[in-house]
């Protein structure tokens, strides 16, 4: 008998252990997770609604092309939202729904439409974001992870040499990125549109040939500024560089008031130090391109010097270019 009744249950089953233990249809699954009814009925959306409150498997329920407009999906009094991870929301409407807190975590909302919907606090890791409408739509604190289900797929592709379908995937990657950096920005959330530009331009560099100078230079911006979003990658390359130009004059050697300052091992260390924060000295001079004409390279300290002034120019240009675009925002 228990056999009986467990062949009539709906097959649904994740890799988590979780199953359904609603009756099931001639097809083996039960009305919600049977991804051949369509959902879009006047009364599916308060039977939703009604079967959410009364603890009902949502993990994996099938809502394509749903027509849920204006659903209420919040736990209400509760502190954990709805599990709706791994459920199928293609092309369903969505238009003013209150998602507040929900897990989605491995769902698909692709080309679903979200104007209006409230998904505040809302888990979307690994989520499939491709193509979704996001007009007005309030994302305020929702997490979608560090990367993007089609970012994974693209490395596993690359991985297994299927160049086409990884640039494909990429390319999924840099829409959603920007469909999401767009939004950001209209709804004043700059801080979150500076982190999705700069995963918008990273898909767009893997998308460039290997290797290429696009590539090259794209992957340079990034360390430099992470894009224009990240001022303190400007400075902590300045401090480095400037350190590191000193270790090349402190063993080149410099000159200063007719006497050459470089490390020499038979001198006290007390000596050497000395020598070495002269050498860091200079190095903060050229850089910033002050030249106060008191030491003077010499040799090959000449070509360090000549490059890093070079270099320090530009890259207090850069600073104040990104320093300013994030201030203005």
């Amino acid at each position: 008998m228990a056999e009986s009744e467990h062949e009539h249950l709906c097959r649904y089953s994740d890799e988590q252990g979780f199953t359904c233990d609603l009756e099931s249809n001639d097809s083996g699954w039960c009305y919600w997770h049977d991804s051949s009814i369509i959902k879009d009925s006047p009364s599916d959306k308060e039977k939703l609604q009604e079967y959410a409150r009364n603890g009902g498997m949502l993990r994996g329920i099938s809502l394509k092309h749903a027509d849920l407009a204006g659903i209420d999906l919040v736990n209400h009094h509760h502190k954990h939202g709805f599990d709706l991870s791994h459920a199928d929301f293609y092309r369903a409407d969505l238009t003013n729904a209150h998602m507040f807190n929900t897990n989605l975590e491995y769902a698909s909302l692709m080309k679903a439409d979200l104007t209006e919907a409230n998904l505040h606090n809302a888990n979307m890791k690994h989520c499939n974001l491709l193509g979704i409408k996001w007009q007005s739509t309030k994302i305020k604190n929702i997490d979608i992870g560090d990367e993007l289900t089609q970012e994974i797929q693209a490395r596993k592709a690359q991985d297994n040499y299927d160049l086409v379908l990884a640039l494909d995937l990429f390319e999924q990657s840099e829409e959603i990125y920007r469909d999401l950096r767009k939004h950001a920005e209209r709804a004043g959330m700059f801080k979150l549109s500076g982190r999705f530009i700069q995963k918008e331009l990273t898909m767009r560099r893997y998308q460039m040939k290997k290797p290429s100078l696009a590539r090259l230079m794209s992957k340079v911006v990034d360390l430099f500024c992470g894009y224009g979003e990240e001022p303190l990658k400007v400075v902590n390359f300045s401090i480095g560089l400037i350190l590191f130009c000193a270790v090349l004059y402190f063993f080149s050697g410099i000159n200063f008031e007719g006497q050459q300052y470089y490390f020499d091992a038979s001198l006290p260390f007390t000596t050497n130090l000395n020598h070495f924060f002269s050498c860091v000295y200079y190095s903060v001079v050229t850089f910033t391109t002050l030249g106060y004409g008191d030491i003077t390279p010499i040799g090959i300290s000449r070509l360090i010097a000549a490059t890093e002034a070079f270099t320090g120019s530009f890259t207090i240009a850069l600073f104040v270019v990104v320093f300013v675009k994030k201030m203005t925002r």
